[in-house]
């Protein structure tokens, strides 16, 4: 792989971030990969160590965000970890998967290593 990218379950920007949180806030809205690399405000401390320890780059993406043929490979498989080689995208873990990890950094790790192998 070249590269790893997860994609939010939601879109960028103020309105988006804002959107997220009152949905979140009235059940009405998830994403388990947030749950995963943020706590209430921010990054969380152990996902930052996590992604640097990656041996590939990681970025991390909003729907809004994503480069057209991007959005079109992850379209209905939000939130989702994508691995690009070449121009090739590749499924690495998918929402079931991800929300099966209950917003455990360790669990993502291992369940990202494991997928990569």
């Amino acid at each position: 792989m070249d590269e790893i990218v997860g994609i939010y379950h939601a879109d960028g920007g103020l309105l988006g971030e804002l959107r997220y949180v009152v949905g979140k806030l009235l059940g009405t809205t998830h994403c388990a990969l947030c749950d995963i690399t943020h706590g209430a405000v921010r990054e969380k401390s152990s996902f930052r160590s996590c992604r640097e320890s990656l041996e590939l780059p990681f970025r991390a993406l909003h729907l809004n965000e994503q480069e057209a043929g991007l959005a079109s490979f992850t379209r209905g498989k939000t939130p989702c970890v994508v691995g690009r080689k070449g121009t090739q995208w590749h499924l690495l873990l998918g929402p079931e998967a991800l929300e099966a990890l209950n917003g455990s950094v360790d669990a993502f790790d291992e369940a990202l290593k494991a997928a990569l192998d």
